[in-house]
């Protein structure tokens, strides 16, 4: 029986450097095969891209405006996908268009809350 685990795609964020119109078409176009043939052989679950805007709040219940920023890397998206193992849903995660970009994925296998 497969299990689900979560994709989580990080990557450095430039503000400086916008992509060109055709440098997004073409990242589209990659996440869409992606996604699509995952689609095709059963094992996406959902997937989510994040917007760079956000708010953290912490223990003390403050808030704070803007999103975790990390080793200068940030949560982008992150997917659920259908695999019998860790590592077959780590060999899913090598296919991600984010590695290009120079992101990474980090996969982490989902347990049941309560």
């Amino acid at each position: 029986s497969s299990n689900e685990f979560m994709l989580m795609f990080r990557f450095a964020p430039n503000f400086d450097r916008q992509p060109t119109p055709e440098e997004l078409a073409e990242l589209q176009s990659q996440w869409g095969q992606y996604i699509g043939g995952l689609v095709a052989q059963e094992k996406l679950v959902n997937t989510h891209r994040l917007s760079f805007e956000g708010k953290k709040v912490t223990a003390a219940l403050s808030v704070h405006d803007g999103v975790v920023m990390e080793e200068n890397t940030t949560l982008s998206g992150n997917m659920v996908v259908r695999a019998n193992s860790l590592d077959e849903a780590t060999e899913i995660a090598k296919g991600s268009p984010i590695l290009k970009a120079g992101g990474t994925v980090e996969v982490r296998s989902i347990l049941p809350m309560g």
